[in-house]
């Protein structure tokens, strides 16, 4: 059975399960957290059916606020409220963000993972991973959430719903529901537009941590933009038994030798002859080495 607005309404009036009492001003969150009367066939609902369901019974002023504060405007608006519905108030985890979310985690990765590789072409794939894990992780999640009011939207349960602050994995699990949403509701385009305007600088952020000791990076980027050269480092010297070796390496670049720095694995010892590099070119302070 189709339900839409009316049917619904006509539905749910033959049953007399008391849906008939919730206001225009209710969500049908607020229902459910009161206990009001909800009949078993609203278990057996598929999950657009749910969503139809409770478009009928929510408060459509708080859903063109949702739009608006979010500055996109829905085609399918029973995408945005189960991008909205958490579990706490479905009445099947089926019918919540859940499986949204999975989507849209998916989704903001891709996003993310393009336009690292799109615009540091020197980067290498582990400094672009690191990058990637800082940006998409479940804090920054939950800050971009925060800022843009998107938790205020969310249908809750009682137990939930009182709490002064939300957890730190329900807020940025809505920012990716709600990816997830705009994706089926419009495409991958306008929805990389919506994560790249509000991750841009969270991006540029981590980008800047990184590249700060990251000093391998920092001078390929110099020699190349420079001389073009590559810079190369070279094992000189290695000392210890083989569980625990140290290493000698130098870092050369067009024919220079700089001076050699000493690390419990290659990888350290490697980023220790580049900052010597670095601080012999004068790129970074001496006191670099100190700290």
């Amino acid at each position: 059975m189709e339900l839409t607005s009316k049917a619904t309404e006509e539905y749910i009036e033959d049953v007399g399960c008391g849906f008939r009492s919730i206001s225009s001003a209710d969500t049908f969150g607020e229902a459910h957290a009161e206990n009001r009367p909800i009949p078993s066939w609203v278990a057996r609902l598929s999950t657009s059916a749910w969503s139809l369901l409770q478009v009928d019974f929510m408060d459509n002023d708080a859903l063109e606020r949702c739009q608006a504060t979010l500055g996109y405007q829905f085609a399918d608006p029973t995408l945005l409220v189960s991008a909205l519905t958490h579990a706490s108030v479905a009445t099947t985890r089926l019918q919540s963000n859940e499986r949204l979310e999975f989507l849209g985690d998916a989704i903001l990765g891709m996003v993310v993972c393009r336009y690292l590789f799109e615009k540091y072409p020197e980067y290498l794939e582990g400094e672009l991973t690191k990058i990637k894990s800082s940006v998409v992780s479940r804090k920054t999640c939950s800050e971009i959430s925060e800022e843009i009011g998107l938790p205020e939207f969310l249908f809750l349960g009682n137990g939930i719903a009182g709490r002064s602050k939300l957890p730190t994995s329900l807020s940025a699990a809505a920012l990716e529901s709600f990816i997830a949403a705009m994706f089926l509701d419009a495409g991958l385009d306008r929805t990389s537009e919506f994560i790249l305007k509000h991750f841009v600088s969270h991006i540029d952020a981590a980008v800047a941590s990184e590249h700060q000791h990251n000093y391998k990076s920092q001078l390929q980027q110099f020699a190349q933009k420079n001389s073009g050269d590559t810079p190369s480092y070279e094992v000189l010297d290695e000392k210890g038994p083989d569980h625990a070796k140290c290493f000698e390496i130098a870092v050369c670049i067009g024919g220079r030798r700089f001076k050699s720095a000493w690390g419990p694995s290659k990888k350290d010892a490697e980023q220790k002859a580049a900052l010597n590099a670095l601080i012999e070119l004068e790129l970074i302070p001496a006191e670099a080495a100190m700290a």
